[in-house]
């Protein structure tokens, strides 16, 4: 079980890494096109942190952050994740469970960027968008050292035309659902104190 955890917190971690790459993409930039623009970004993430850290984390907790802001719609995806409790919360919690869940994500798998290795990655059943299509799947696949790890991206086109991540699959395993299981449990042990759950919140797998 430690095994696969770990696993699966070094998968997430390349996952973000790929994220905040893409998040240099120019805003018009199509979903695959700011899925595809990694290699340049992840290099310099890791050249220009590796040799400080663990002394310069914050400074490198803030540059993914500021990359992810253009890749990620952390709105949508913590509003999501709060569940049936999202009709609960004032407009204040919503706001700071987005800030808590942002963080929570950078802080647990940011670390894991750090030991980033040369995995290939490959972009897997492109296909052509329709008009006016604003929601897409872009799949990939991270393969290393034998083994190989599907990731499915959701992927929605917002009113500006800037297309955003509001999901993320990998190997199977939906990261929205298991953070909404994460926040629902909390807050039953809290016995429903959601500013308990809020203060308390990790982004991390259980």
């Amino acid at each position: 079980m430690n095994s696969l955890k770990y696993n699966f917190l070094n998968v997430c971690a390349t996952v973000l890494l790929l994220l905040s790459s893409a998040g240099s993409a120019e805003p018009t930039a199509g979903p695959y096109e700011k899925i595809e623009q990694v290699t340049t970004e992840l290099v310099a993430i890791i050249d220009a942190h590796k040799d400080g850290y663990p002394d310069n984390q914050q400074q490198y907790f803030n540059a993914i952050s500021n990359l992810l802001n253009g890749a990620v719609d952390f709105r949508y995806i913590s509003k999501k994740v709060m569940g049936p409790y999202r009709s609960q919360v004032t407009a204040k919690q919503s706001s700071l469970f987005m800030e808590k869940f942002r963080q929570g994500l950078v802080e647990t798998y940011g670390r894991g960027i750090i030991n980033y290795g040369n995995q290939e990655i490959v972009l897997v059943d492109r296909r052509a968008l329709k008009d006016g299509q604003r929601t897409l799947i872009v799949k990939q696949e991270i393969r290393s050292e034998g083994d190989s790890y599907p990731l499915q991206y959701s992927m929605a086109r917002k009113k500006t035309g800037e297309w955003m991540v509001i999901n993320m699959t990998i190997s199977g395993i939906n990261l929205r659902q298991i953070f909404r299981s994460q926040f629902v449990q909390a807050a039953k042990k809290s016995g429903g104190d959601l500013d308990i759950v809020i203060a308390n919140w990790t982004a991390e797998s259980k």
